[in-house]
């Protein structure tokens, strides 16, 4: 038997004979470069599309908010950085006598926060008879409210003006022109989305909770306002938030049943500023939906932290 030879040894590559501190950086680099590849492959197209997100959010905020400090009301010869910076839009929008825009905003507001607050409270009774009370086509009359929900509130105009005429000769308060049949109209139209809603969080509170109170001797009215509403206080700041926020923007029905100056809401106020075509205060158009836009986004930063809670704390059940 032959004696096999052992391999001849290989010379050093380039990169091995080099000392150590020379190819530290060159590895470096190299796995920076792989690093930056994986993310183009993997991140890049996420974070284009959220870019793209924020700017078609942002672009007519941004515009809104130039044209109010604009002085030029001309939209062809504005400009997305004003040249002259003006507070004059928001002066002549509080000071106009045609235009009572303070007047617009308070109604706005007390009608947002009244109907917005009673919805609240219909949808908590009817959550709470839904999840908690077993009665004879609960599952029947649930789905009923669901489909109600499927079309749209506009559809009722006719009966809308008819009862508000049939209600202001029995009592003029609530006839049409009314801010409070407004507010009536606005409750029926959210409450069985709202109740639904409640439900589902509702469903996910342990009902030995309920068992504990009942043995302690608890009625069904404690049991409801001191045990499961406090437990359910984020989902009906959500209930609150989505109701003052559609209200307060609504303009279809706000403009078919209020006609008095001094009754309209914030939207429909607006439309005195456009009254004129392109010839209108762009400016001042502009000044007041961005004082409008205030309390909306002061009710949604005071509710944030109970909202976020309420959106994310039905998503496990308890």
């Amino acid at each position: 038997m032959t004696d096999e030879l052992p391999p001849a040894p290989q010379a050093p590559s380039a990169a091995e004979t080099r000392p150590v501190n020379e190819r530290a950086p060159a590895a470096r680099g190299i796995r920076r470069r792989r690093r930056v590849a994986l993310w183009l492959r993997r991140s890049a197209w996420r974070h284009a599309v959220a870019w793209a997100a924020c700017f078609f959010a942002l672009f007519p905020i941004v515009w809104i908010v130039s044209a109010a400090f604009n002085s030029v009301d001309n939209l062809a010869a504005s400009k997305l950085i004003p040249s002259d910076v003006t507070f004059g839009n928001f002066v002549e929008a509080f000071t106009d006598d045609v235009s009572p825009v303070a007047r617009w905003m308070w109604n706005s507001f007390y009608i947002s926060v009244t109907a917005a607050a009673f919805n609240v409270l219909v949808a908590a009774w009817g959550a709470y008879a839904f999840s908690r009370i077993k009665f004879r086509g609960r599952r029947t009359l649930l789905t009923s409210l669901l489909v109600m929900q499927i079309f749209p509130q506009f559809l009722g105009f006719v009966a809308f003006f008819v009862l508000a005429q049939e209600f202001g000769d029995v009592w003029a308060p609530i006839g049409l022109n009314t801010h409070l049949f407004l507010i009536v109209v606005y409750l029926g139209g959210a409450a069985g989305f709202n109740a639904f809603l409640l439900k589902g969080f509702l469903d996910s509170i342990p009902t030995s909770l309920d068992e504990a109170a009942v043995i302690d001797g608890a009625s069904s009215w404690i049991i409801f306002s001191r045990i499961i509403m406090p437990l359910a206080r984020p989902m009906l700041a959500v209930i609150f938030m989505i109701s003052f926020v559609a209200i307060f923007g609504e303009f279809i029905l706000a403009s078919f049943l209020l006609k008095g100056e001094d009754q309209l809401t914030l939207p429909v106020g607006l439309q005195v500023f456009l009254a004129e075509g392109y010839n209108a205060k762009w400016g001042v158009l502009a000044a007041t939906a961005l004082v409008g836009a205030a309390p909306v986004v002061g009710v949604f930063l005071a509710a944030q932290k109970h909202i976020i809670a309420g959106l994310t704390g039905g998503a496990v059940k308890g």
